[in-house]
């Protein structure tokens, strides 16, 4: 009997003792909800306790297209993953060991850049693991090209809103006690002091507002999305895409983004750019308002006025339920049918210099391998849905 009792206990504490620490995983990883909101109180993109955009973002489920949108399809292998781990280069030890350049670029993966303007380097949306509070959910398609110890330090962290896929929990930790500032929108300050950020190193932009130092301007924008590391802390910070202003150059970083005005009135603004990082993956019908298009993309593009265009917010995660080459193959033949687009598409982990350095199409060459239908059969998208370009 006591034998009988022992393994009974064992059976019942193993599964207890899982779900403890994924539980205080989930706890670390949720971050802090601003305590004080009474400074937002007389902005007109907060109301009733919460920051609001310019577009609701709605889920039409008799719209959603290329799968089925449960949550559970995050915690299982993905059928629109690369069949292998897609290429990358490994920068060299000595890549950020000199002065950062006046203008050159990084791309780590989805959303995460290193960028160098003008003798400062940003470090953008950094995230090295999985898009989740939980170590198995959300899985990256493979490893990024570099590890956060092999990450230089840069001058400034820089978070264009609090979702798992852009802000994470242990790469802040690793900077918090580098001489690095940090750049967020309003609300996401509670989330770093939480993880042992000092507060004095954190500076917090609502849209409009702007950070000067060293003859670099950056400057938090509107941008149409939504932010929450939980369900119930949904919109309890802001979102924003950032203008980056030197002397001589000009950076636009559009952060997860549906369509709007607000392009033309940030190319009218701070443009012309030398370079624009558009996100292009994670759209659907049934979240019109939540990502871009790919005809949007290119819309957005000559808002901005932007010389050279950077796709982003892809190759690393399944978020939406399309291949993961789907997107980047559209933008490129948009691009082509354009006339007037300077698609820049490095490898990941490629130290890009507009104009010097050679990029190639590089995901044309690798075998396609997954289980939904290909960019052909969903082309209508682009077409057939009056929403895809909100008046």
């Amino acid at each position: 009997m006591k034998r009988r009792t022992k393994i009974l206990m064992a059976v019942i504490a193993v599964p207890l003792a899982t779900v403890a620490l994924l539980a205080g995983c989930a706890l670390r990883e949720f971050g802090q909800t601003p305590d004080d909101v009474s400074s937002y109180e007389t902005l007109p993109y907060f109301v009733d306790g919460k920051f609001r955009g310019q577009n609701d973002t709605p889920y039409y489920p008799d719209r959603v297209s290329g799968g089925k949108a449960s949550w559970f399809r995050f915690l299982m292998a993905s059928p629109y993953a690369p069949k292998a781990f897609l290429p990358t280069v490994k920068p060299g030890k000595d890549a950020f060991a000199g002065k950062p350049e006046e203008l050159a670029l990084v791309w780590l993966g989805h959303s995460s850049l290193i960028i160098e303007l003008e003798g400062k380097r940003f470090l953008v949306d950094p995230v090295f693991g999985n898009a989740a509070p939980v170590p198995f959910a959300v899985p990256r398609y493979g490893p990024p090209p570099l590890k956060r110890k092999e990450l230089p330090v840069p001058d400034y962290v820089l978070i264009t809103h609090d979702h798992y896929d852009h802000l994470e929990y242990a790469t802040i930790r690793h900077f918090r006690d580098k001489e690095t500032i940090f750049i967020v929108p309003l609300g996401v300050g509670p989330h770093l002091v939480k993880w042992g950020v000092p507060p004095g190193k954190i500076r917090e932009l609502g849209w409009g507002d702007e950070f000067s130092e060293n003859g670099i301007s950056i400057v938090a924008e509107r941008s149409v999305h939504f932010s929450g590391r939980t369900w119930s802390t949904r919109n309890s910070s802001l979102w924003a895409s950032y203008a980056l202003k030197g002397k001589q150059k000009r950076v636009f970083i559009s952060g997860d983004t549906g369509y709007g005005e607000h392009f033309r009135e940030i190319g009218a603004k701070h443009g012309p750019f030398d370079v624009a990082f558009f996100e292009i993956d994670g759209w659907n019908p049934g979240w019109p308002h939540t990502h871009l298009f790919p005809a949007e993309v290119i819309r957005a593009y000559h808002d901005v006025r932007a010389a050279s265009l950077v796709p982003v917010h892809w190759g690393s995660f399944d978020l939406a339920l399309h291949p993961w080459d789907e997107s980047i193959r559209m933008i490129a033949a948009l691009a082509d049918e354009d006339g007037n687009v300077r698609l820049l598409t490095p490898l990941m982990g490629q130290k890009l210099i507009p104009g010097l350095t050679p990029v190639s199409r590089w995901w044309e060459s690798l075998s396609i391998s997954h289980g939904a239908s290909g960019t052909a059969d969903r082309s209508n998208l682009l077409s057939d849905h009056p929403w895809q370009f909100p008046d």
